[in-house]
Order: structure tokens, then C-alpha cells, then sequence
């Protein structure tokens, strides 16, 4: 099918994608939206055959749940058994944002969505356009990134059309995600609460609202009992390059430790932060300023690039341990499995 590309950068535009976006929503059709930590795949979540259709598109396994997107605490509560005075403070602190709160599923959510699981994760984004279309829909909107299953998040309209583009009839073109990572999930049905999937807001910050908060721990969830949150997968986010984390004391440790990789070294990638180094070509290094909100930001935009440019080794220079950096050195050990 020819994907239309619609813009959104003047009044007019904007509401005119947003008209077309939700006529095909409602219809039951599958359409890609910007949102401020990565474009998202979306489909009404009420809706479990267009929900199926997602999955169809994506190639993404059934047992990998679905985060709901919403545009108010009501239609949140809509979505949950219980939305108790926890999620209402997360909510007043976070929302709208990039931070999913996992509750009781209503009944009125599929079993799709929630990989058959009893929680289903809820978020209210920030970017203007999603929250446009949920108002006009009437209804929240399933929504995982919209990528191919396992690969890269997109950032921009140009990555989602790069890998989805035969496969979908509308890619709504809202300009880089800000974020650029995807959301914190919380679990708030234990306690206390636990971070299932880090991201940009981080423990320091949950705890501020509640006092304490768990790090996941990989023997929380078995292989038998359903995921409560995507991103939870070992491997995820990957570029089709390997890619490698590591540290370097300086350019000769760095030339021996890529040495071993066998690659020449016009198909070695590199992103880093602090350590420049010399010896490569300027176009296979890229420099993200050593903050983590601009490293977010940058990330998947530099996955992206490198995949288009060749690369077949991509190394990206270790991360600070400092908690505002957890959620990127999940995303990288994912995509390095």
C-alpha cells in the first residue's frame, strides 16, 4: 500500500492529521503517531481486532503486552479495576509523561493487549498530537513503537516509513520525540511499587512521590507467569549491527579492544560521549553531549544512521552509573544480547 505522510507543523495541518488519523482509528485501522519518547504503533485498544493487527504488522510475540495511552486520569480509570490514591499522586506528579502506571485490567481491555495477563500498564504521553487524536477518538489507543518486533524505536516519521512503510496507510509526521527512549513502567500492584522498565524518570524521582520504590529483579517474573510490561524481552532495541558497550583508557586500548571483533574499521561505528577518538573517519563517529537527556534523545536517531550508513560494529562508549543513565544502559544491554 502507498503510505500517506501527513505533517503537522501548522495549525491547519495539525488538524487536519488529526481528523484523518482518527477516521482510520476508527475504522479499525492501524495507524504510526508521534509521541514524546518514541512514534508509536496505534490501534484502538478497546478494538482487539485492531489490536491484532499491531501485532500482525510488528511481528511482535503475542506474550509481549501492549501499553494503553489515554488523555485524562478519567479515561485512565476506564482502563483499571482500581485506580487507587498511589496512581493518583503518580499521576499528579508524572502525567501527562513519560512514565506507564501498571493496574488491574478492566474487562473492557482484551486479552491481546495485556498478553493474557491480569495488569494492563497505563499512560497519559505529553506530545500534543497523540493527545489530539485519543480526544477525538473518544477511546485510548494501544501502542507500542512502531518498528519492526526486536528492532530499533523510532524517533522520527523518516524511521518509522524505513521500516513500516509498505505496511501501513498513515505515518503522522510530528518531529523528533523528545524523550527518545521509551517510558518508565511502574508496577503499583505490589509494594512497594516496582520499576519494571527503566527510563528517563527515574527511582530517585518515583521515590519522591512514595517514599521507596524496587528495582526489577529478573527472578520477579517466571517464564510461566505473563509479562506485565513490554521492553522486558533480553534482547530488544537492536540495530542490525552488533553492537558492543564498552570503556577505553585511550586510543590504543580502544584499537586493541576492537581488534578482536575482526571488522575493518570503515564499518566500525562509534558513539560516545567523553572519550573522542582520532583514528577513525569523522562520519563513523558520532559525539552526544555526556548529559543523559541528550543521550536519550540522540540514541536511537545515531542506531538508525549507523544501520543506513553499513556499520557492522557499533561501539558506544560505557555509561556513567549515576541513576538518570539507567534507563539508556537498559535499553543498550538489550540491544547488545
Amino acid at each position: 500500500m502507498a503510505v500517506e505522510i501527513l505533517p503537522t507543523h501548522t495549525s491547519e495541518l495539525f488538524q487536519k492529521a488529526v481528523r484523518r488519523a482518527a477516521e482510520l482509528l476508527r475504522a479499525g485501522e492501524v495507524v504510526a503517531l508521534p509521541t514524546e519518547t518514541v512514534y508509536g504503533l496505534a490501534a484502538n485498544a478497546l478494538d482487539k481486532n485492531a489490536v491484532a493487527k499491531i501485532f500482525q504488522i510488528k511481528g511482535r510475540p503475542a506474550h509481549n503486552p501492549i501499553i494503553v495511552h489515554v488523555a485524562s486520569n478519567e479515561m485512565a480509570r476506564d482502563c483499571v479495576k482500581d485506580f487507587p490514591n498511589l496512581a493518583e499522586r503518580f499521576s499528579k506528579a508524572f502525567w501527562p509523561g513519560p512514565l506507564t502506571l501498571v493496574l488491574p485490567r478492566a474487562e473492557t481491555i482484551p486479552n491481546l493487549v495485556t498478553a493474557g495477563g491480569e495488569t494492563v500498564g497505563v499512560r497519559w504521553p505529553s506530545h500534543p498530537f497523540m493527545q489530539a487524536v485519543i480526544r477525538e477518538c473518544g477511546f485510548p489507543l494501544a501502542a507500542p513503537s512502531a518498528n519492526l518486533s526486536n528492532q530499533v524505536s523510532p524517533t522520527s516519521a523518516a524511521h518509522v516509513r524505513a521500516q513500516l512503510g509498505e505496511k501501513i496507510s498513515l505515518i503522522v509526521d510530528g518531529g523528533q520525540s523528545q524523550v527518545g527512549i521509551e517510558s518508565t513502567v511502574l508496577d503499583l500492584t505490589v509494594s512497594p511499587p516496582r520499576v519494571l522498565r527503566p527510563g528517563m524518570i527515574h527511582e530517585e524521582s518515583l521515590a519522591a512521590v512514595c517514599g521507596e520504590i524496587q528495582s526489577l529483579n529478573s527472578k520477579v517474573q517466571s517464564r510461566d507467569s505473563a509479562l506485565r510490561s513490554p521492553g522486558l524481552l533480553e534482547k530488544h532495541y537492536s540495530p542490525k549491527a552488533k553492537l558492543v558497550v564498552m570503556d577505553w583508557t585511550d586510543e590504543a586500548d580502544l584499537g586493541a579492544k576492537i581488534s578482536s571483533f575482526k571488522f575493518q574499521r570503515s564499518v566500525i561505528h562509534l558513539i560516545v560521549h567523553t572519550k573522542i577518538p582520532a583514528g577513525f573517519a569523522a562520519e563513523n563517529v558520532c559525539v552526544i553531549p555526556h548529559d543523559a537527556e541528550a543521550f536519550a534523545r540522540a540514541l536511537y536517531g545515531e542506531l538508525h544512521r549507523c544501520d543506513a550508513a553499513g556499520a557492522k560494529l557499533i561501539v558506544v562508549e560505557a555509561l556513567p552509573s549515576a541513576s538518570e543513565w539507567s534507563g539508556i544502559a537498559d535499553r543498550l544491554r538489550r540491544a547488545s544480547a
